[in-house]
């Protein structure tokens, strides 16, 4: 039988979401817990996509495949009972044996958040403490380049190894949640890795008025990550909502 697994994690103790040898990872305890469950039998979990290290999420989803019978109810605790407090199950539900929740993602949504007031010791591993005033203004005019189906080489570390780069984004917005707090909305049909975190890099650009809005658009069309941008740091970002098929 075939679930559809959603959850929750504080990507701060995890080397990253995807297993790799010798190394800590999300997954990892996933599939502990779900191997377990099954008797004993290795159990795979495929995710809706991976996220970094220090990356967190409000909402994942994956799919397992057990050969137990067990009600969904009793399979959320299973798994609750035998992950890390760091990481909870907050659904689960049967599929069908050919859903997939990788290919099956009609849109995701992230978001980033950014403190430009005091440094806040307490909120270092959840907020970006980049504790300087930026003009938010211009970076909402600026984000707005960002919106419709674009190559989206210019915001990817790897460009050279990605043939495809076109992605479709249909919100992207900025927004002060306080006189500190900024918030990055993006919601598209997939995300490439560190594009969310490039993207927010060239805006952050833009709000210190080193650059124009429109300066945002010409390094999306210059389709080459070398032309420069930095990286925002991992501890902002959170995937927050999935939409399936």
């Amino acid at each position: 039988m075939r679930y559809l697994i959603t959850l929750s994690y504080d990507g701060t103790n995890y080397k990253g979401y995807q297993t790799q040898p010798g190394l800590v990872t999300i997954q990892e305890q996933i599939e502990k817990a779900l191997t377990k469950i099954n008797d004993g039998k290795k159990t795979t979990f495929t995710s809706s996509g991976r996220t970094d290290k220090g990356v967190h999420a409000k909402m994942q989803c994956g799919h397992a495949d057990l050969d137990i019978n067990i009600t969904e109810y009793k399979l959320k605790r299973a798994m609750n009972s035998n992950l890390p407090e760091d990481i909870h199950v907050i659904k689960t539900e049967k599929v069908a044996d050919d859903f997939h929740a990788r290919y099956n993602v009609l849109e995701k949504t992230y978001e980033y958040y950014m403190n430009i007031g005091e440094y806040n010791p307490i909120e270092r591993n959840y907020v970006f403490q980049y504790n300087y005033k930026l003009n938010v203004e211009k970076m909402q005019e600026g984000i707005k380049y960002l919106l419709g189906e674009h190559d989206f080489r210019a915001f990817v570390t790897e460009n050279k190894k990605k043939e495809n780069c076109i992605r479709t984004i249909s919100k992207a917005t900025i927004e002060k949640i306080n006189d500190n707090i900024i918030k990055f909305t993006f919601t598209g049909n997939g995300f490439l890795r560190y594009q969310i975190r490039n993207m927010v890099g060239i805006l952050i650009r833009v709000g210190e008025e080193k650059e124009s809005p429109e300066y945002v658009e010409y390094f999306l069309n210059k389709k080459d990550r070398s032309k420069g941008g930095k990286t925002a740091p991992a501890e902002g970002l959170y995937l927050t909502n999935i939409r399936y098929k």
